[in-house]
């Protein structure tokens, strides 16, 4: 049985929608980065999003463990013209898109982005592959906000409303085993 061991990648610094903007994280905290290395199992294969805030995060928490290829299908949503838009802007601009974006996520979508349900979608058949080529193992992936909250909702079995109800922090765990239908931790900072 794999034990996926989701960690959000370092903190952006963004205030504004970011997708697949390829932007860098903050993992000046080296305190921080040693806790959630130490935390992680020693053992657990590495893998995440080809976007920098991710392969960089990795990187810093592989330590000795084995690397995977960086993997697209792992890219947080896709936000199309809302990427690098402060939220506010884009609610003023397009109110009622934003708010049934939001509101009740599945398959409304951003101008030239994804849906909910896509990005879902895109994100479960990236996990399904690396399931089928690495399992049993403790897999850790270093992933995006929205990425991270696709997989809790699988897990649970519950709506994308209801999933969007929990927070998911910068250097933050959140271990599934998908196969039991178990949430061992959501949002966890070591």
């Amino acid at each position: 049985m794999t034990t996926w061991h989701w960690v959000r990648h370092g903190p952006t610094h963004q205030k504004t929608f970011t997708g697949w903007r390829d932007v860098p994280a903050d993992l000046s905290d080296a305190r921080a980065v040693s806790r959630l290395a130490a935390f992680l199992p020693g053992d657990a294969l590495v893998v995440s999003s080809d976007l920098d805030r991710c392969v960089r995060t990795a990187d810093a928490l592989a330590l000795g463990r084995t690397r995977l290829p960086h993997d697209p299908g792992l890219r947080e949503f896709h936000f199309g013209a809302w990427d690098g838009v402060h939220f506010n802007t884009v609610a003023a601009q397009d109110e009622a898109l934003s708010r049934q974006y939001w509101e009740t996520p599945g398959d409304h979508a951003p101008p030239g982005g994804e849906s909910w349900n896509a990005s879902a979608q895109r994100v479960a058949v990236a996990v399904q592959r690396i399931a089928a080529t690495y399992q049993p193992k403790d897999i850790i992936v270093v992933a995006h906000f929205g990425v991270i909250l696709t997989q809790v909702q699988a897990t649970l079995g519950v709506t994308a409303e209801q999933v969007l109800a929990h927070k998911i922090d910068p250097l933050s765990v959140t271990t599934l085993r998908p196969a039991d239908g178990v949430v061992e931790r959501i949002n966890h900072s070591p």
